[in-house]
């Protein structure tokens, strides 16, 4: 497109008339044709002077279109066969984000949009030129997610990746080809009501019984991920000589595992950071520790991370089972590995004076406004380990552990949802 725009044209004689030349895009062929237009007469009545010869010249270039983005679009942009489907767009675009260097995006995000994309959107869409996908279109999309039964936030989520795609698509100056107004109204996309979402969190009492899991290795997962707030992945990604302070009082989250594979890149630029643990939980992860020098905290038999399915499916919904857990969302004794996050978010921000910008920093939740990002509690560490000390984390640990004085609202913190 930068090389069509800004024509003033090539002005002649010919004949009796001066005549304008100028290139312009042809449907179906890759090289311009070149036009003519006459401008006036070389004399006699409507004979114009030579600026205001040049300046007819370029209304009539910018009255054909030549110049403009939207004859571009429709002309150039869109082949014989109706343009770009949008399956082969959509290839492009996750091609693109692979290889993003601004804000990339993580190989795990990419791997779920394109198993979206795979699953759900290319079987009903992927045929239509990208050109042709709009609100319209969606809305029968969203139509048949419903008849199957989507929730109302997967069919949210999955919308956006069509969106995502159809704005991909760029001219050489990076304008949008396809500009859209979606309106989810007319999509009739389901509401998601927040107070049905499956989010589940664990009591006080479900944590105690998962403390005292038969085997050691799950078991100080559970403990570390209830008393720490680690994402499963931050947590399998721990390494004994990397992240673990020499006194055992702190977790350095710089790196998460996903498959069984370290990847460096966390969930958000807030993920990293340094937790600061209860002494109670340091002296059961030293045990747990014992002569390991090196290596991952929580290792396979072959030295490699544990897969995340692997302790899901194996031992936290076994155990939950146990307890005789039901998730209040489902009406099932099954979990994720994120309720240890919401047990310690709930416990801290209810039954603890925890200063809020302390236990956000802990939790890695990224700032909302100026006086999130002014606020430096990151760099106080003493004043981080008094209030890791005295803030406890509402549940109880098994026998071997030495006893810890409790807080005084210990008991209002086993009703911790």
């Amino acid at each position: 497109m930068s090389r069509r725009t800004g024509q003033d044209g090539h002005i002649e004689r010919s004949g009796n008339w001066w005549v304008v030349r100028w290139w312009q895009d042809v449907a179906g062929q890759y090289k311009r044709s070149h036009k003519r237009a006459r401008i006036c007469p070389i004399s006699g009545v409507g004979r114009l002077s030579k600026s205001e010869r040049k300046r007819r010249a370029r209304e009539i270039i910018r009255e054909s279109g030549a110049d403009s983005v939207e004859y571009f679009n429709t002309v150039v942009q869109q082949p014989k066969n109706g343009g770009v489907t949008f399956k082969d767009q959509s290839s492009v675009w996750l091609e693109r984000l692979r290889a993003r260097k601004r804000k990339p995006v993580g190989k795990g995000t990419v791997d779920e949009w394109e198993r979206i994309l795979n699953n759900w959107i290319n079987p009903h869409i992927g045929d239509c030129p990208v050109s042709n996908v709009n609100n319209g279109l969606l809305r029968k999309l969203v139509a048949q997610m419903v008849e199957k039964r989507l929730s109302a936030k997967t069919i949210e989520n999955y919308i956006q990746v069509p969106k995502m795609v159809v704005a991909s698509v760029r001219d050489d100056d990076g304008n949008q080809i396809h500009p859209r107004k979606w309106n989810h109204e007319f999509m009739d996309i389901p509401l998601v009501e927040k107070s049905k979402q499956n989010t589940p969190s664990f009591s006080a009492a479900v944590m105690t019984g998962l403390a005292r899991y038969k085997r050691p290795k799950e078991r100080m997962l559970f403990v570390l991920c209830g008393a720490a707030g680690l994402r499963i992945g931050e947590a399998l990604g721990i390494e004994i000589n990397k992240h673990i302070s020499s006194d055992f009082l702190t977790i350095s989250v710089r790196q998460k595992v996903r498959h069984c594979k370290v990847e460096e890149r966390l969930k958000t630029p807030a993920a990293s950071r340094d937790v600061d643990l209860h002494s109670a939980i340091a002296i059961l992860l030293k045990d747990f520790v014992g002569e390991r020098k090196s290596g991952f905290l929580f290792a396979s038999r072959n030295g490699k991370p544990l897969a995340s399915s692997n302790v899901i499916r194996r031992h936290l919904h076994p155990a939950l089972k146990e307890l005789n857990y039901v998730n209040p969302h489902t009406g099932t004794p099954k979990a994720g590995n994120h309720a240890f996050r919401r047990f310690r978010n709930t416990y801290l921000k209810n039954y603890t004076d925890c200063p809020k910008g302390l236990y956000d920093y802990w939790l890695g939740h990224a700032g909302k406004d100026m006086s999130d990002l002014y606020d430096k509690i990151r760099e106080d560490v003493p004043f981080r380990k008094m209030w890791a000390e005295k803030s406890g984390f509402g549940f109880e640990l098994p026998s071997v552990v030495p006893n810890v004085p409790k807080k005084e609202d210990q008991s209002e913190a086993a009703k911790a949802a």
